[in-house]
């Protein structure tokens, strides 16, 4: 089973610099032309399936890629972005942005969703997947965030402070395979 991850095109807030995380921002017009661009590079991947984010910039970015292909379309709240609770909108230069993605330091935050629940919630999305999925290729359309967990499920977590070197730019596609054990 091969997956492929994509994350949604730029909104005003990645350009801005500021973490969003539940909040629902559209595409901003690069988004929309990095969308286009990814459909583009994509329209000889043979794509069984397409699981989204349900926030509407991971949405926009997965109905572009989607345009004229017809490939069925599944929502799920398993790949919406981390919860950065009483960090959301804010710069990323306000907070410690790179504990704030440090898998060794798992702080608990009062709002914000732990790093250690995030990696839970994706890494179990990812084995329900495998096991309803196995015969498919399927194209992940969500976040900058979620793609941390995901290259951590398939390449091990790095024993570094941060994980923010693992995040995909905006609309960067990168492909998974599923190894059988």
């Amino acid at each position: 089973m091969e997956i492929l991850l994509t994350r949604h095109g730029q909104t005003e807030w990645n350009f801005l610099k500021k973490v969003q995380g539940k909040a629902d921002i559209k595409l901003n017009e690069k988004g929309i032309e990095q969308a286009k661009n990814v459909k583009d590079k994509l329209k000889n991947e043979q794509i069984d399936l397409i699981l989204c984010s349900p926030l509407i910039r991971a949405v926009e970015t997965a109905n572009i890629i989607n345009a004229d292909r017809n490939i069925p379309i599944l929502i799920t709240e398993k790949l919406s972005e981390r919860d950065f609770g009483e960090f959301e909108g804010m710069p990323t230069t306000d907070f410690d942005y790179e504990a704030f993605w440090s898998y060794k330091q798992n702080i608990q935050y009062e709002k914000a969703e732990n790093i250690r629940n995030f990696f839970q919630r994706v890494y179990g999305f990812l084995n329900d997947i495998y096991l309803k999925y196995k015969d498919k290729r399927i194209l992940l359309v969500a976040h900058g965030g979620i793609s941390i967990p995901v290259y951590c499920y398939f390449n091990g977590i790095p024993d570094q402070d941060t994980l923010l070197d693992l995040v995909i730019e905006n609309c960067e596609v990168v492909k998974y395979v599923y190894k059988e054990n």
